[in-house]
């Protein structure tokens, strides 16, 4: 059996999107949009075809087609090779979004907000000052992407709304740690990825990391841009560090927030993150506990004991929302770990626990519904649940190694006793309809230049050593240490983290390694 916490890792930890939910939607400041900015003439863009292979260049070449899509913002499509190994093989679409600076601008700048799955299209268009912030908005023309496999773009398409319910809401009918109830779960993940084969029109074995940072390079050439510049957040950070292993004379400047170690295997990846939620959960109860308002007493420990206990008993009885779904333990976890993206989102934490603890899971099934992408209306926002288990199952290479399985489980039982017991579980990608082509491996990036890696110390979904770890992976990687809470650190109103960030992208000054942002 492999061990299901590398699936729930990749899901929680490398998401933006999560940190959307705790950050924007539930704190209530979406992006609104700015004032369209003056219009400045339309430009011929030249398409960058320097050295590029000749069964490349109908891609390099083309011209792009803008349309407005909203104040200030144009969208296009982007035509990318299928397999970029045999670029003959049929192409893919990619789309695009453009917020023209607002001023005269320096470049562009190609964001990533994670996932594997999140959309860029998105995060620009509708939280554009929550990507990136006033200065860049002036100066940049910022751009978002879809990566192949999400959204806009071509997607892997699996599941509709009800069969998708079913498959993340729903509670096995054995008790849970049997073998039985292993076997109901690897049957429902096998049933998925039947689906997602059955519905993706065989791109499948193409959505992977490798294939989606040689796409930005194709975005950047037809951009008109000698250089990629780059801001990516979660796994971001691995595509952006990809991207710089893949072309080191096309990087320009790389920021890389909430870092990936992309040497991790899978299986310590689960691990290392749990601990991490382990530890913002009790950073959050102790501030929950000091508030005089919070569901708990005693101290840290006796409150965490006391909500294993609320976890255990859902889990033994789950409790009817209004619209007659049923919230078992799994999915109040995942309602957990949405608000642990940002401590802007700790009271409504609380709110959810103390109504569950009364039996009405209706905030608590709010949080894990943004986290998942599903609507009030039962249908689900985007793919990012089908994309998220195609990237992952081709990136990571499946482990089986019972050995080390047992001390990974052995490490988050220990580290992280809240949460483990709701932690492991069937490997999805155990029965991926294809073998996985990715690998672990350090990322020197030799010949990128500075690479700028930023590291949250109590981030929860990408554990600060990891940020350490790519830093030092780096041939001229530079650490940025935020000291506080929450997911990534540029842009979250930390003036020390913005002003160093800015400066490199604006001004290409390269902040001391080391610098550290109380």
């Amino acid at each position: 059996m492999n061990n299901r916490s590398t699936s729930r890792f990749r899901r929680a930890a490398a998401a933006i999107a999560g940190l959307a939910a705790a950050s924007v939607a539930l704190s209530g400041c979406l992006y609104a949009m700015i004032p369209e900015q003056s219009s400045r003439p339309a430009t011929t863009i030249v398409p960058d075809t320097d050295g590029v292979a000749e069964d490349l260049l109908p891609f390099y070449s083309q011209e792009l087609e803008w349309t407005d899509c909203g104040p200030g913002f144009d969208c296009t499509e982007v035509t990318a090779p299928l397999d970029w190994e045999n670029p003959g093989a049929g192409d893919i679409s990619l789309s695009v979004i453009r917020h023209r600076a607002q001023g005269t601008p320096v470049g562009s700048l190609l964001t990533n907000p994670g996932g594997p799955g999140s959309s860029g299209v998105e995060l620009v268009q509708r939280s554009l000052d929550f990507a990136v912030g006033p200065d860049l908005i002036e100066n940049y023309d910022v751009i978002g992407f879809d990566p192949r496999g999400v959204g806009g773009s071509t997607a892997v398409t699996c599941y509709d709304a009800p069969e998708m319910d079913d498959y993340l809401y729903g509670i096995p009918s054995a008790a849970r740690g049997t073998a039985e109830w292993e076997a109901e779960l690897l049957d429902a993940h096998k049933s998925f990825a039947e689906a997602c084969e059955a519905n993706s029109d065989g791109i499948l074995p193409h959505i992977t990391t490798v294939n989606s940072a040689r796409d930005m390079d194709l975005i950047r050439a037809v951009l008109g841009d000698k250089q990629l510049n780059y801001l990516g957040y979660s796994y971001g950070t691995f595509l952006g560090a990809t991207y710089a292993k893949l072309y080191p004379e096309k990087a320009g400047r790389l920021v890389l927030d909430g870092a990936i170690d992309p040497a991790v295997p899978g299986l310590e990846v689960g691990a290392t993150q749990a601990l991490g939620f382990e530890s913002a959960l009790r950073a959050y109860m102790q501030n929950c506990l000091d508030s005089g308002n919070c569901p708990f007493n005693g101290t840290v420990d006796e409150a965490m004991a006391d909500l294993g206990a609320l976890l255990a008993s859902v889990d033994r009885t789950p409790l009817e929302n209004g619209d007659g779904r049923m919230m078992g333990a799994d999915s109040l976890l995942t309602g957990i770990i949405a608000a642990l993206y940002a401590q802007e989102s700790w009271d409504i934490l609380t709110q959810a626990l103390d109504e569950a603890l009364q039996g009405d899971p209706t905030t608590a099934f709010l949080l894990a519904d943004y986290y998942n992408k599903r609507g009030d209306d039962g249908i689900y926002t985007d793919n990012s649940t089908e994309a998220f288990r195609a990237y992952n199952c081709m990136d990571y290479p499946v482990e089986d190694d019972p050995a080390a399985e047992a001390a990974i489980e052995a490490k988050i039982a220990e580290g992280a006793p809240t949460i483990a017991p709701y932690w492991t579980g069937p490997d999805s990608c155990e029965v991926w309809p294809y073998p996985p082509t990715g690998t672990r491996g350090e990322i020197a990036a030799e010949g990128a230049g500075p690479i700028l890696v930023i590291g949250t110390t109590n981030d929860p979904a990408t554990p600060y050593e990891w940020s350490e770890s790519l830093a030092d992976q780096l041939e001229e990687g530079v650490l940025i240490t935020r000291v506080g809470e929450g997911h990534t650190g540029y842009n979250k109103g930390n003036v020390c983290v913005d002003d160093a960030v800015e400066a490199f992208l604006l001004d290409d000054v390269v902040p001391e390694d080391g610098l550290r942002c109380e």
